[in-house]
């Protein structure tokens, strides 16, 4: 038997919780599944699901489902024990492959719209961590938020006090929580206190 987090058949492969956070899913789950020769295509023999919050990062939605799995493998293998566990091929429809992330995708393209590049954020936490660049130094965003606002892709609209909002494809983008390179997280207010003098589009 094997643990998967994801209802499948969506989200087989190496990344199903970045890839569900990535992709803006209103929910995940757990599957126990049988294993076979191919990539997570066994048929299912326990499903539970779980809602994924509009907060939710990889780590904070891998703790729970973690527990989840946990619990289901043990009921699973209570009832293969008893001959109560049936097994259900996995549909042929809403197949997607959750590929292994890339460090490569980590940088930020403030061309996206703003409310991808936050579910991007979300799902990079805590590997590999979403990155920008100011000037040559690359700092990685832990959590942002979406404004209305609009400029030029990457434009520093604001870089005050608490507050720094970045222009993307569609919207904007509102920077909280960050991380300089050897330094720990901290929040916008410090980060801006470090830099007192931004470049006008971020990289």
């Amino acid at each position: 038997l094997n643990i998967h987090a994801s209802l499948l058949p969506r989200w087989r492969g190496a990344a199903p919780i970045h890839r569900a956070i990535e992709a803006g899913d209103p929910e995940t789950g757990i599957t126990i599944m049988q294993m076979d020769a191919g990539l997570d295509t066994g048929d299912m023999l326990m499903i539970e699901r779980e809602t994924i919050a509009p907060d939710d990062t990889t780590a904070t939605l891998h703790d729970r489902l973690a527990a989840l799995g946990g619990r289901l493998i043990v009921e699973a293998l209570e009832a293969a024990a008893c001959g109560g566990l049936s097994a259900t091929p996995q549909p042929l429809e809403g197949i997607t492959y959750a590929h292994k992330i890339d460090k490569a995708e980590a940088a930020i393209d403030w061309r996206q719209p703003a409310r991808e590049i936050e579910r991007r954020v979300r799902a990079f936490d805590a590997f590999p961590g979403a990155t920008f660049r100011v000037g040559d130094e690359v700092v990685k965003l832990w959590r942002g938020s979406v404004v209305q606002a609009a400029g030029r892709p990457g434009e520093v609209l604001h870089a005050q006090g608490d507050t720094l909002v970045v222009a993307c494809g569609e919207q904007a983008l509102a920077l909280h929580t960050l991380q300089r390179p050897g330094g720990k997280r901290i929040a916008v207010r410090d980060f801006l206190h470090a830099l007192p003098s931004l470049p006008d589009v971020l990289g």
